[in-house]
């Protein structure tokens, strides 16, 4: 029965991953035909699509009452998007932080870390009220991001105008038959429209498995929900963050890496425990070791360290950095086992 209940809980992830992959590609396609701009698009749909892993856990969890899993899946994947992906990935190659993640994503991801730790606290729980509160700002984030990419779109715009375009260098990648089919059929709306359906009930389906899994996996050994939330399934979650990050740090492409984990931690704490407060209060313990308290005040701690890393003369996240990180990660889990 174990061994049914992991192979369901890796099931799940895949069908997370893939699914969300999925609805993503039929979103954005069909946002395409309505003629929505493609920066829009990449600011909504596909920032959304990243989190609806967590998303979909986390509400799935609210729904059936296990909270530790809800809210740990949360701070835990902040917990593992800053301190093991961007600390792994720096390894690698040193990561710039962009100017707009300095002044408008950092703080707000500071401000929404506060938050969480403020509204939990305060009633010992996360309410819908408390939901309510977070959707808004979150709403209020999103509005002001997508009106400056799009004047900074508007000023790219008027300056290539006045520049020649250059000869488009290099030769196209070649597809198989399988992906100038699958080109093909996303040119057609009722096919982006099943793509986007299918890929949001594979994200559903594989929620419900993972959330059930995990919790069978955390009463046959004996282990809180609370640390299967943080562990298992927060690193699960993350997990296609973690191979993208890596991979592109390898290869060099680091542009945009840093402001992905940080609008993904933002993601997931004004939507995500936003949207899962609203079914069902989660639970936020204050006393004793093991609390959500101290998980939330550790992924607070993580974003003040990002923060403090890309203030340093050039704003880029070195090795040194990564190697602190990776330090702080591993000393968390060491003391969520042995507390």
């Amino acid at each position: 029965m174990l061994a049914l209940q992991i192979f369901l809980l890796v099931l799940g992830f895949a069908l997370l991953v893939k699914g969300a992959d999925w609805f993503v590609d039929g979103s954005a396609g069909i946002a395409e035909k309505c003629k929505i701009p493609a920066l829009v698009i990449g600011l909504t749909i596909v920032a959304f699509g990243t989190s609806a892993p967590e998303l979909c856990v986390s509400v799935t969890s609210a729904i059936q009452k296990s909270t530790d899993i809800s809210i740990g899946n949360v701070v835990g994947s902040n917990i593992c998007n800053i301190l093991l992906i961007l600390g792994v990935a720096a390894l690698f190659h040193s990561l710039p932080v962009q100017k707009n993640s300095l002044v408008l994503d950092l703080p707000v991801l500071l401000l929404s870390s506060a938050l969480l730790i403020g509204l939990g606290v305060w009633g010992n729980a996360l309410n819908w009220w408390d939901g309510i509160i977070f959707l808004a700002v979150f709403v209020a984030y999103m509005t002001v991001l997508v009106h400056g990419a799009l004047k900074e779109q508007k000023k790219a715009k008027t300056l290539e105008k006045s520049v020649p375009p250059e000869k488009e260098k290099g030769k196209a990648k070649k597809k198989g038959k399988i992906g100038l089919w699958l080109d093909k059929m996303k040119q057609r709306l009722w096919f982006l429209i099943v793509l986007a359906l299918v890929g949001l009930g594979m994200v559903v389906g594989g929620g419900t498995l993972l959330v059930d899994a995990a919790k069978y996996i955390a009463n046959y050994f004996g282990v809180s929900e609370r640390i299967i939330g943080l562990t298992v399934v927060a690193i699960g979650t993350s997990l296609p963050e973690l191979v993208t990050s890596v991979v592109a740090a390898i290869k060099g492409e680091t542009d945009i890496a840093v402001g992905n984990v940080i609008g993904s931690n933002i993601f997931n704490i004004l939507l995500v425990a936003g949207a899962a407060s609203l079914f069902c209060p989660l639970a936020f313990t204050t006393a004793g070791a093991a609390s959500n308290f101290i998980d939330a005040l550790v992924a607070f701690g993580a974003a003040v360290l990002l923060y403090l890393f890309a203030l340093v003369k050039g704003h880029k996240i070195g090795r040194i950095a990564g190697a602190a990180m990776l330090a702080c990660f591993i000393g968390y889990y060491v003391y969520l086992f042995l507390v």
